[in-house]
Order: C-alpha cells, then sequence, then structure tokens
C-alpha cells in the first residue's frame, strides 16, 4: 500500500507544482511601461524634459530599484516625433507587440489625440502627459484616458483669475494647442467673473518668424478699448515675446502677459521684471518632499534645477506605480475602476484624478519676473499659488 502512496504523491505534487509555474512566473515578469514623446522635431525640448522627469520619477518612487514589490519596471521609449499618425501606430505597437501594462504619452496635442481611440480599442490605460488639448479629456475622450498634464482650460482659468477687468487680445499658434487655449480662455474670462473683455484673436503659423503683420492687428484692435489693455501670448516652444516687446506695445498702453514657459525662454525675460503671468510649475514654488529631491538631485546631475515638464513627468510616473501597485495584473478595466479618484505625490503636491473625467485637479501659479535676479535661473517670484478649489473646471466628455 504504501508502494502505492509514494509515487501517488509525488505525481500530485508534480501536478501542483506545474500549476503554480506559470503563478509564480507572473509575478515575478517585468513589468512593462511606454513612454511616447516628440523627442524629434520643434517640441523635442519639452520631450527630452518629459522622459528625464518620468525616469527619475520612477527612481524616487521606487528608492533606485526601478522595481515595484519585486518586479523590475521596464520602461519602452518611443519617438513619434510630434506626427499624430505615428503616434497612433507606435501606441499600437506598444500596447500589441510589446505588450506593456500601460502607457504614457505624448507631447504634442495633435498626436495625442490620435492616440485616444488605440487606448480604447486595446482596453489598456493611457496617461496624458504633457499634451493640454481640453478635447483629451473633452468629446474626443474615453475610459481609459486619464491625464496628470493639466488642460488647456486649467490654464486659462488661472490665467483668468489675474484678469480682474480691462481688454485683452490674444497671439496664439494656429493649431490645436493654440486654438484650444483661446477657446478656454474666453471661457474662463466668464467662469471667473472677470470683467475683462476679449476683443481681438490672432492665430499664426507655427514657423512665424516675423511677427509684425499679426501684433499690428492686436495694437489697432486693442489701443482705443477700456485699460487695462493686456497682449496675452499662448505659444509652445521659441515664445516670441521679445520679438513683439520689440513693436513697443507700451506707447498704445498695452502689457504683454506671458504664459508660463520653460526655463531657457523665461531666461530671456529679465528685461520685463515685473510683467505678471501664470504657469503650470516653476521648480522654487512647491513646497513639499517630493519636489525638494527633484530640485536637488536635477541640479547635482544637470547644473540646472527642473523644469515644467520634468515636474509633469515625475507626476506621471507618481501614477503610473500608484496605478501598478494597486493593479499588479495590467488589466486595463480593472485599472480604470482603481484610478478613478486615485490620489497620488507630484512635486506639486497631491494630486487627483477625478472620476468623471480623470483629469489631474491640480493647483497653478501666479508669478512676477523678479527685477532682482541672484542667479541664471533665479527668474520668478510667487505671487500666490492658486488652488484648484479656484479653478472651476467644466466637466465636457461624453460619459
Amino acid at each position: 500500500m504504501q508502494q502505492l502512496i509514494k509515487p501517488l504523491a509525488l505525481a500530485v505534487l508534480a501536478a501542483c507544482a506545474a500549476g503554480a509555474a506559470p503563478a509564480v512566473l507572473a509575478q515575478g515578469k517585468d513589468f512593462k511601461v511606454a513612454l511616447i514623446a516628440g523627442k524629434t522635431g520643434a517640441l523635442e525640448a519639452y520631450a527630452k524634459e518629459s522622459e528625464t522627469g518620468f525616469m527619475m520619477g520612477l527612481e524616487y518612487l521606487t528608492g533606485g530599484k526601478m522595481e515595484i514589490n519585486g518586479r523590475k519596471i521596464k520602461v519602452i521609449v518611443k519617438d513619434d516625433q510630434s506626427k499624430p499618425d505615428l503616434g497612433r501606430t507606435l501606441l499600437a505597437e506598444a500596447y500589441g507587440d510589446d505588450k506593456v501594462d500601460i502607457a504614457v504619452g505624448t507631447t504634442s496635442s495633435g498626436s495625442a489625440l490620435a492616440m485616444l481611440p488605440v487606448a480604447k480599442e486595446y482596453r489598456k490605460v493611457l496617461i496624458v502627459e504633457p499634451a493640454v488639448a481640453d478635447a483629451i479629456t473633452g468629446d474626443k475622450w474615453n475610459k481609459y484616458i486619464f491625464r496628470t498634464a493639466r488642460s488647456s482650460m486649467q490654464d486659462a482659468l488661472a490665467a483668468a483669475s489675474t484678469f480682474k477687468s480691462g481688454s485683452v487680445g490674444f497671439l496664439a499658434q494656429d493649431y490645436a494647442f493654440g486654438r484650444d487655449a483661446i477657446k478656454a480662455g474666453k471661457e474662463a474670462l466668464g467662469a471667473t467673473g472677470s470683467k475683462a473683455r476679449v476683443v481681438h484673436e490672432e492665430y499664426a503659423p507655427m514657423t512665424t518668424t516675423d511677427f509684425t503683420a499679426p501684433t499690428q492687428r492686436l495694437f489697432d484692435a486693442l489701443k482705443d478699448k477700456p485699460q487695462p489693455r493686456v497682449l496675452a501670448i499662448v505659444w509652445a516652444g521659441p515664445n516670441p515675446m521679445n520679438k513683439i516687446a520689440d513693436l513697443k506695445p507700451d506707447r498704445y498702453g498695452i502689457s504683454l502677459v506671458p504664459g508660463g514657459n520653460i526655463l531657457p525662454v523665461m531666461k530671456t525675460w529679465k528685461s520685463y521684471a515685473g510683467t505678471e503671468g501664470t504657469i503650470y510649475y516653476y521648480y522654487g514654488f512647491p513646497k513639499n518632499k517630493m519636489n525638494d529631491w527633484l530640485v536637488a538631485e536635477h541640479t547635482k546631475r544637470f547644473k540646472a534645477p527642473p523644469d515644467m515638464f520634468t515636474a509633469g513627468g515625475m507626476a506621471a510616473a507618481s501614477a503610473v506605480v500608484a496605478a501598478l501597485q494597486k493593479v499588479p495584473s495590467g488589466n486595463g478595466d480593472q485599472m480604470v475602476a482603481a484610478m478613478e479618484g486615485m490620489s497620488f505625490e507630484t512635486p506639486k503636491g497631491t494630486m487627483s484624478f477625478r472620476k468623471e473625467d480623470h483629469q489631474a485637479i491640480q493647483p497653478m501659479y501666479h508669478f512676477r519676473i523678479k527685477k532682482d535676479q541672484k542667479h541664471e535661473w533665479d527668474l520668478l517670484e510667487l505671487v500666490r499659488e492658486i488652488p484648484a478649489s479656484e479653478l472651476p473646471l467644466p466637466v465636457r466628455n461624453k460619459r
């Protein structure tokens, strides 16, 4: 009898071991994350910052191990060159061929919009960073889309909160980002109760180098309107503020109001000391442990402080880590359920994904360009942090 029991027991143990092996292997396999960015083209600087911030975020959040619960994090970086067709193709490749658990991207709003249906097709989460077009969490949205980046409307609401009265003219790029931003800007003035009125809009090609004609049209539209007269510039990439200032808007009593930009651009604004604007992030404004680490470590490694898209990349990394901790299987539908309302730490403080449209709710900053700049990157002073509670962001998706 014992001779029969022993082989039977061995057979049962072998069967159990065989059955357990796939589960053990599944627990130990790498997490795969796709990071899609426009590393080639006009938005190259933004993309590189996003990638740096994303990788530093993973490093910080995992204590340098680059793993979650013993499973390594493998990041697959893809360059969509800010081209919508390529962005769509690369995301499908990431989900279908690379079998990533989650994806992050991309730099261009046009490319990001093209990627949204792919996430729905593969039933996998896409965290949008740093593209800002409102349609991403608006009429083009689907439930697999989450955004750590701010939206055009969040930008606009922050700016509108500083325009109490007077006349406003807008100059923006003639593509999705620019037109979306101005549409949001006009709506935001009403939403914040501002008495300022938009009197003119100008849209120039992204490749514009001579701003004389559009600027003169703005001057003509603003010069006889009620004070204060503001020319608001919404521009991705090299900002034209210096060129517009050369055309002397002050002779018409017009003030230039820049949207926040990357540090190399804002470094050229020293001659506009006292000028105010609003911004998503400036390294010296938030006071928290994560931002302290990012500023210190980035400055040590790159001899310069982190920029706005570096912080955005780190925020996206924090959302990725939190999501994978909650749903290690990478199941898209389970991840959606876990991420709705999820809070996570970022260099700006705690952010939360709003349940209705998965937009990260976050503060913004009202700045003034410093007169006395102590060093190369000592550019802005904080007028005040604008809390998320003062930014009445509408829900526009079709859930």
